[in-house]
């Protein structure tokens, strides 16, 4: 039987960078990292309707710097910058470290991988037909240039039986 590797892990170092930057000592690694994952777990919960596909944090002695890629900064920012105010506090009190905030909006958001994945998966759990759900995403991602595309669903789709 053949080893499955992450496609992420084999390209980081190579035509990938690390999605987060930073050193600790042996005995912070581990609340370090647990740090890292409820953090991205918190701001994908936050985020999750301004389709965010990746989170880069940075941290140095002093603060931590988070800088969200995303498809509607505007979501993420708010009114007067008031939403991103109000997660900044957040975050400054679940990690008891000060917090600098950066949105990198997507130019394509049609062509990023995860975006398309969330996209047909609201679709469908908005109870839109499997066939349409997949026509839409698939003829916009088409029409930027990807080369293409493999989606494998499975189970009932909206209820319905086996065709």
């Amino acid at each position: 039987m053949g080893q499955k590797v992450n496609p992420h892990g084999l390209r980081v170092g190579v035509i990938k960078d690390w999605d987060s930057r930073w050193f600790a000592k042996d005995e912070e690694f581990g609340d370090t990292l647990v740090s890292d994952y409820k953090i991205r777990k918190f701001l994908k919960e936050k985020l999750q309707a301004a389709g965010v596909p990746k989170f880069e944090i940075e941290r140095d002695r002093m603060r931590v710097r988070i800088f969200i890629h995303c498809a509607k900064p505007g979501m993420v920012i708010g009114r007067g910058g008031v939403e991103i105010e109000k997660l900044r506090a957040e975050l400054e009190a679940m990690i008891g470290r000060p917090v600098a905030l950066n949105v990198v909006e997507i130019k394509n958001p049609d062509s990023n991988a995860q975006l398309v994945a969330e996209s047909i998966a609201a679709q469908l759990e908005n109870r839109i037909a499997f066939r349409r759900a997949m026509k839409q995403a698939i003829g916009r991602t088409m029409r930027l240039g990807a080369k293409g595309i493999k989606v494998s669903c499975s189970g009932r789709l909206g209820g319905a039986e086996k065709p």
